[in-house]
């Protein structure tokens, strides 16, 4: 039997996993600097924008680097147990999950995008490369983060299905939940009214 690909190793990892991504890094990290906490400031969101907003960079860094870490262990985990592509595209989704609908957070959480990252890096590192190059290239236009993360996250299943076909199902799903989730952040690009940082 291989025991990579168990049930219960399965489960037990994809809880894991969302149960990294029930951290959200933003909260500590702002009581560490002495700043407020991230979802009763600006766009409320705990993410590293939002961090960036109240402290500046070095907080910001800190968050997203805590916030992809958390989605690119887990993977890589599955990844050193010789676990299938499917399973890893799994634990990514669940590290993604738990950050959106953190347990520890009455399920009140941010919008993925960096726990995205890491389990991406981990996932398709040539697909989430070009990605966070396009994330790049809008927000040096722009300035506006949440537009950056929509085209960035947008260009994901075709890039995938370019690069790494495999990987297509999971940056389909990302897609999908990380577009609802900016859903107020749409609407207020529609209006116009989206603040850049």
């Amino acid at each position: 039997m291989n025991l990579a690909n168990h049930p219960i190793l399965i489960v037990l990892l994809c809880f894991g996993a969302y149960l990294a991504g029930s951290v959200l890094f933003a909260i500590p990290v702002c009581r560490a600097w002495h700043l407020p906490d991230p979802r009763a400031q600006g766009s409320g969101n705990p993410g590293a924008t939002n961090v960036y907003r109240a402290g500046g960079w070095q907080p910001a860094l800190a968050t997203l680097i805590l916030d992809a870490l958390k989605g690119w262990l887990p993977v890589w985990l599955a990844y050193q147990a010789d676990m299938s592509i499917l399973v890893q595209a799994m634990v990514a989704l669940c590290a993604v999950t738990g950050h959106m609908i953190p347990i520890f957070f009455r399920f009140k959480g941010g919008k993925g995008v960096a726990t995205a990252l890491g389990a991406g890096l981990a996932l398709a590192p040539s697909s989430t490369l070009i990605m966070s190059a396009v994330w790049l290239a809008i927000m040096w236009r722009w300035r506006i983060s949440a537009l950056a993360s929509l085209v960035a996250i947008g260009s994901g299943p075709v890039i995938s299905a370019l690069l790494e076909p495999e990987t297509l199902p999971l940056f389909g799903l990302l897609a999908l939940l990380i577009v609802v989730r900016h859903r107020n952040n749409l609407i207020r690009l529609a209006q116009g009214r989206e603040t850049g940082l």
